[in-house]
C-alpha cells in the first residue's frame, strides 16, 4: 500500500512568490473550479498522461476535479492548455500565463509530463521522495501568480540505476529513462559480445573467432576484432534481432566484463597504432555501424579501451559509453590528481564524437550496505560531464538491491542535478531528509556532514570496491563511529512516536552497524572487537557485538531482502556466516596465537593481519579482503611454533576459492614436524578434492590427523598450482591461493 504525506498548511492559499507580476490567478476555491483542462483531440500518449496527471494531483490537493475536454466552449471560462512546441528540446518545456489561461507547452517526448511534475513541485509543493512516500499539501484555495518559465534538460538521456527509479512512478516524475518503458530504447545493453559471437556456440570449431593470449586462443575472453569472420558472424546476428525488435533505437556492440583482449599480431599491430585497444575496438564498431545507419551502435570505453584512439574517430551513429569504474571519490574528479587520466579521456574522447554516455558509480560495489560519503562530489562530477557535451548519463547505483546505504536520499539528489546540474544540491538534500526522515532529518543531516570532512580532511581514497575496514584510518574511525551512534539515538528519540519515520531512520542507520560489524573482525578483542577475554584467560565471542548482530538481523528485515553486496550476499546470509565465525573464533587449542615464521613471503597485496593472522584464532570467511593471506603463483609455506614440544594429533588449515578472482584451492597440502625448527619430517599429505571449475567463493578445510606426533615446530605447506587453468579467463596469468588459521590440536 502507498503511503502518502499529506501537509496541512495554514495558509489560506497555496501561493508562490516568484511570478511575472501580482496578478493572481484562482484556481480553486472552497474546493471547486471553474477551470478546465484543454487535451487536443489527436493528443498523443505523453500529453495525455501530463492532463490526466494534473487533473489527479489537483483533485488530490482541493478536491476539485478538472474536467479534461478538446474545446474551449465558454472562452471567459479559466482554462489549461496543453500543447507541443518542436522549437524546445525532446523532454523540455515551457509553462506561462496569458490572462487567466495557463499554458503547458512541450517538447516532443515527455516535455509536458515534465512540465506537470515541475510545476507541482515549484507550485503546489508536492514531493515524490520515493514512489511511496510522496508529499500532498491539502489545501481547498488554490492561487498561482503569473507565470512564464522554462525548462530543458542538459543531458538527453538520464538514467539512474537504482531500484526506486525502476518504478514508473517515480521515473515520470523525476524526468528519468529508468523505468522498463523507457529502457526499451535499448535492444542491448552493454557486455554483449558473448550473446551476439557465442563462445558456446562457435569457440570449438573456430577458436579463431576469439582472444588471442600469448599465442593461445581461448573462449573466456574477447573476440579477435581484426578477423573478418567475426565481423559477419557478429553482423549477422545483430541483424536478426534489430528485426526481431525494430523499435529499439540504440544496440550495444561491445567488449565482454574481463581484460583478456586479442593480442593476435593483427590486432597487437592496431591498437599499438592508435596507442589503445580502443583502436581495433572502433575500427570494428564502424564497420557495424555503416551496416545499421538507422540505428545508433553503442560500445564501451571501459578498463583497457577507455583511452581514445589516435587517429580513428566513431561514426556518426556510433555511442561511446566512458566508464569511470576506477576513479576516487573522495574528491571531485577535475581536481583529484589520481583521476586527470580519466579527465583527459573524456576531453580526448569529446574532441572526436559528441555521442558519448558517462557511465558513472556512485555506489560502494563491494559493500553496498557500507557508508559512502561521495555526496559532495556528486555536483562537481556531473557539471564536468555537462561542460564535455555528455549527451547521455548512466548513474550506475546499487541495481536491485534493497537496504543500500542512503539509497533514497542518493537517488532523489542525483535525479535532480541529471535535469539541472546547477540545482542547489544542499537545499535539495535538506528537503529530502527533513520530509523523508522528519525531526530526525537534522541528526542525519549533521551526520552526513561530519563523515564526508572527515572523509576530506584525512585525505584517504574513497572507491567502489573499498570497505569499512579500510576507512578505519579515516571517516571510519572508533571516535567517529562513537559520535556517529549518537546522532542516531538522537534521531531515533525524535521520530519514536512516529513508527513509519523510525522505520526509516532504523534503515538509514544500518549502513553504521554493518560497520560495526564487519570493524569488529579486525578490532578482534576488546569492547569493540569481535572476542572478550574472561578472567580465566578464555576467549569468548563479545556479548555487545552478539547482540549488534541480533539487531542488525532483525531491522535488516525493514527494507526488505536487504542485499549487502554486488555479488547478492543477503543480510541472511551474512548474519548466518557472522555466526558461523563466531561459533569457530578463537578455536585452536595448541596452535593459538603462536608464532608464525613465512619460509616464502605472501603477497603485499593481502597481507590480512600479518604474520599473527594465521594462527590469532579468526576465521576466513568468503570474502578474500578479511583475513585472509594471499600467494600470488607461489606456494604457501609457513612454519608455527609451539615453544615447546607438545604432543600434536591434528593439523588443519582453511583455504577459499574463488576462480572468478583467479583464487583456486592448492593442489595439496603437506604437513611436517620437526623438534628444532630446521629438519622437518613429513607427516601427512592432503589432496585437494574440489574441483577447480566450481564457482562462487566457498572455503575449504584441508584436515590431516598425525597418530600424537611429539613435536615443537608444525610446516605447513600449500601448493599452488602457479597458473590459471586454459579453461579459466586469467590464463595464462597467475594464480593465487588464500590461506587462512593454521589450527593444531
Amino acid at each position: 500500500m502507498k503511503r502518502i504525506l499529506l501537509f496541512l498548511l495554514l495558509a489560506p492559499a497555496l501561493l508562490i512568490a516568484a511570478g511575472k507580476g501580482n496578478k493572481k490567478i484562482i484556481l480553486t476555491k472552497n474546493g471547486s473550479s471553474t477551470y478546465k483542462i484543454i487535451l487536443a483531440s489527436d493528443a498523443g500518449h505523453w500529453d495525455s498522461l501530463a492532463a490526466f496527471e494534473l487533473q489527479k494531483y489537483i483533485s488530490d490537493i482541493s478536491g476539485a476535479r478538472l474536467e479534461i475536454t478538446d474545446a474551449m466552449q465558454n472562452p471567459e471560462t479559466g482554462a489549461i492548455f496543453f500543447k507541443k512546441d518542436p522549437s524546445l528540446k525532446t523532454d523540455g518545456f515551457r509553462i506561462y500565463t496569458k490572462g487567466n489561461k495557463i499554458y503547458f507547452t512541450g517538447g516532443m517526448r515527455r516535455g509536458n509530463l515534465n512540465a506537470v511534475s515541475s510545476f507541482l513541485e515549484k507550485y503546489l509543493r508536492c514531493r515524490m521522495y520515493t514512489a511511496e512516500v510522496k508529499v500532498i499539501p491539502k489545501n481547498k484555495n488554490i492561487s498561482l501568480p503569473e507565470m512564464d518559465f522554462a525548462e530543458s534538460p542538459v543531458f538527453e538521456y538520464r538514467d539512474i540505476n537504482y531500484k526506486e527509479s525502476w518504478n514508473k512512478d517515480f521515473s515520470y516524475w523525476h524526468k528519468l529513462d529508468s523505468d522498463p518503458e523507457s529502457k526499451k530504447v535499448w535492444g542491448l545493453f552493454v557486455h554483449t559480445f558473448n550473446r551476439l559471437v557465442p563462445p558456446d556456440k562457435y569457440f570449438k570449431e573456430h577458436p579463431e573467432y576469439y582472444s588471442e593470449l600469448n599465442g593461445i586462443r581461448v573462449a573466456d575472453g574477447q573476440l579477435c576484432l581484426t578477423n573478418p569472420d567475426v565481423l559477419k558472424v557478429l553482423t549477422e546476428e545483430l541483424r536478426k534481432r534489430i528485426n526481431e525488435n525494430p523499435n529499439a533505437k540504440i544496440w550495444s556492440v561491445s567488449q565482454n566484463d574481463n581484460f583478456s583482449n586479442c593480442r593476435c599480431p593483427e590486432c597487437s599491430r592496431l591498437d599499438s597504432i592508435e596507442g589503445s585497444p580502443s583502436g581495433s575496438l572502433l575500427s570494428f564498431v564502424n564497420k557495424v555501424a555503416r551496416q545499421f545507419p538507422d540505428k545508433t551502435i553503442s560500445t564501451l570505453a571501459y578498463q583497457y579501451t577507455r583511452k581514445a584512439p589516435k587517429t580513428i574517430k566513431p561514426e556518426k551513429n556510433v555511442n561511446i559509453v566512458l566508464c569511470s569504474i576506477e576513479c576516487n571519490r573522495s574528491k571531485p574528479l577535475e581536481t583529484d590528481p589520481t583521476s586527470a587520466g580519466f579527465v583527459n579521456d573524456i576531453k580526448e574522447w569529446s574532441r572526436i564524437s559528441d555521442n558519448i554516455m558517462i557511465w558513472d558509480y556512485v555506489v560502494q560495489f563491494k559493500n553496498t550496505a557500507s557508508p559512502f560519503p561521495n555526496f559532495h562530489v556528486l555536483q562537481p562530477n556531473i557539471k564536468l560531464f555537462a561542460r564535455y557535451g555528455v549527451k547521455m548519463m548512466f548513474q550506475q547505483g546499487a541495481g536491485a538491491c534493497t537496504g543500500y546505504e542512503f539509497g533514497e536520499l542518493r537517488n532523489y539528489i542525483i535525479a535532480k542535478l541529471l535535469w539541472n546540474p546547477d540545482v542547489n544540491v544542499s537545499a535539495v538534500m535538506n528537503d529530502f531528509l527533513n520530509g523523508y526522515y522528519g525531526k530526525g532529518g537534522k541528526y542525519i543531516r549533521k551526520y552526513i556532514d561530519i563523515m564526508t570532512a572527515s572523509l576530506i580532511k584525512s585525505g584517504a581514497p574513497l572507491l567502489i570496491y573499498g570497505n569499512p575496514i579500510s576507512a578505519m584510518q579515516s571517516y571510519l574511525t572508533p571516535a567517529l563511529m562513537k559520535r556517529y551512534n549518537k546522532l542516531f539515538d538522537e534521531a531515533e528519540r525524535a521520530v519514536r512516536n512516529n513508527p513509519d519515520i523510525l522505520k526509516r531512520v532504523k534503515i538509514a542507520r544500518l549502513p553504521l552497524k554493518y560497520a560495526m560489524l564487519e570493524q569488529a573482525k579486525v578490532i578482534i578483542d576488546g569492547k569493540n572487537g569481535i572476542v572478550v577475554k574472561e578472567r580465566n584467560g578464555n576467549y569468548i565471542p563479545n556479548p555487545a557485538v552478539v547482540r549488534l548482530l541480533n539487531q542488525f538481523e532483525l531491522e535488516s528485515r525493514l527494507p526488505g531482502r536487504m542485499v549487502i553486496n554486488e555479488s547478492g550476499v543477503t543480510a541472511e546470509d551474512y548474519v548466518n556466516t557472522y555466526r558461523n565465525l563466531l561459533t569457530k573464533t578463537m578455536k585452536n587449542p595448541l596452535g593459538l596465537n603462536m608464532p608464525v615464521t613465512y619460509v616464502t613471503k605472501p603477497s603485499d597485496k593481502y597481507p590480512a593481519n600479518g604474520i599473527k593472522s594465521l594462527t590469532d584464532g579468526l576465521r576466513g570467511l568468503n570474502d578474500y579482503n578479511y583475513n585472509w593471506i594471499g600467494y600470488e603463483a607461489d606456494d604457501m609455506d609457513v612454519i608455527i611454533d609451539l615453544q615447546k614440544v607438545k604432543t600434536v594429533k591434528k593439523v588443519s588449515v582453511d583455504f577459499l576459492q574463488d576462480n572468478n578472482s583467479w583464487i583456486f584451492m592448492p593442489r595439496r597440502v603437506e604437513i611436517g614436524v620437526s623438534d628444532d625448527g630446521k629438519n622437518f619430517t613429513p607427516a601427512a599429505v592432503i589432496n585437494n578434492t574440489e574441483p577447480e571449475e566450481k564457482t562462487g567463493a566457498f572455503t575449504e578445510t584441508f584436515a590431516a590427523e598425525l597418530q600424537n606426533s611429539n613435536a615443537r615446530y608444525i610446516r605447513v605447506k600449500g601448493i599452488n598450482m602457479k597458473v590459471c587453468p586454459k579453461w579459466h579467463k586469467g590464463y595464462p596469468g597467475k594464480a593465487w591461493i588464500f590461506a587462512d588459521e593454521v589450527v593444531i590440536e
